[in-house]
């Protein structure tokens, strides 16, 4: 009985801490008597008592690690504080676990003298609008050498550039003068567009009054024209008329008094009378004193 319970005692305190089982996304690096011995994944297992360990437990998960701003010099020799954000993920956990000692603080310190390398080269006119470029280098240089620590640099960006504040200031100001040129080219091409269409419409009014005149005065002279051709019409219809009538010298002559009445009626202070009117008067004369022999 008391061997039982012996036993039961060692198997809780033996045997049960000695059983693992690794989580998801995770990897345990085993040690036997000192020196490493396997990589366990997720599931279940069991370490020998007294001769295994688990010498880390490390996650296979993307990391980010968001450094503190670092001291940078361009080319130029203006000084300016970066900081960058590093993505990277475990890939060998054995390479993580024997490579370096304290590997998060490792790439710090290898980012700050990257980022240090790839900005002494740049002035600060292309640092400021080359973080795509930047990036790129970054990202290459530190995962080529992270790759021997079992480290793989997915991606690094860099998260902020604070500048000198007297070039803060003077980039403000060359900010402010370029809207302000922007601005008045935008006026100024918007009063061009203006005056063009103002332009454009006095054109087409002053066209459409010549149209409109020249259309009216063309009425006006139709006009004229239908009338003096309808009065040319009634005299020949008149004419026409007297000639089917057969009219005789009598009703000439009356035609020709009636003529010469609207003459007299106008505004001319002389009348040139044909000798045939004069030839008419005598026989008037004539006339009217054989109507007096008559009458005694």
């Amino acid at each position: 009985m008391e061997f039982l319970l012996i036993l039961i005692v060692l198997i809780v305190v033996i045997v049960l801490p000695n059983i693992k089982v690794v989580p998801q996304a995770r990897a345990y690096v085993i040690e036997r008597i000192g020196s490493y011995h396997e990589i366990w994944r997720n599931g279940l297992h069991i370490k020998i008592p007294f001769l295994d360990r688990v010498a880390n437990n490390v996650s296979l998960k993307e990391i980010v690690k968001d450094f503190a701003p670092q001291p940078v010099i361009t080319k130029d020799n203006v000084t300016m504080q970066i900081d960058t954000v590093v993505y990277f993920q475990i890939t060998d956990p054995k390479l993580y676990t024997y490579g370096v000692e304290n590997p998060i603080n490792a790439i710090e310190n290898l980012t700050a003298t990257t980022l240090r390398n790839i900005i002494g080269e740049l002035e600060l006119d292309q640092t400021l609008t080359s973080r795509d470029i930047i990036n790129s280098k970054m990202r290459s240089i530190l995962d080529e050498a992270t790759d021997p620590w079992g480290i793989k640099v997915n991606r690094v960006e860099v998260k902020n550039i604070l500048p000198p504040r007297d070039i803060q200031e003077a980039m403000e100001k060359q900010m402010r003068a370029e809207r302000e040129r922007r601005e008045k080219i935008l006026q100024a091409e918007g009063e061009k567009k203006s005056s063009i269409l103002i332009a454009e419409g006095e054109k087409e009014s002053a066209i459409l009054r010549a149209e409109a005149k020249k259309e009216s005065q063309i009425k006006i002279a139709e006009g004229e024209a239908e009338a003096l051709l309808k009065m040319k019409q009634a005299e020949a219809d008149s004419i026409k008329l007297i000639k089917e009538a057969k009219a005789d010298k009598t009703v000439l002559t009356l035609k020709s008094f009636e003529a010469l009445s609207n003459v007299a009626n106008g505004n001319a202070t002389k009348i040139i009378v044909p000798s045939e009117l004069q030839n008419i008067a005598t026989i008037g004369t004539t006339i009217e004193e054989m109507f007096k022999d008559t009458k005694n």
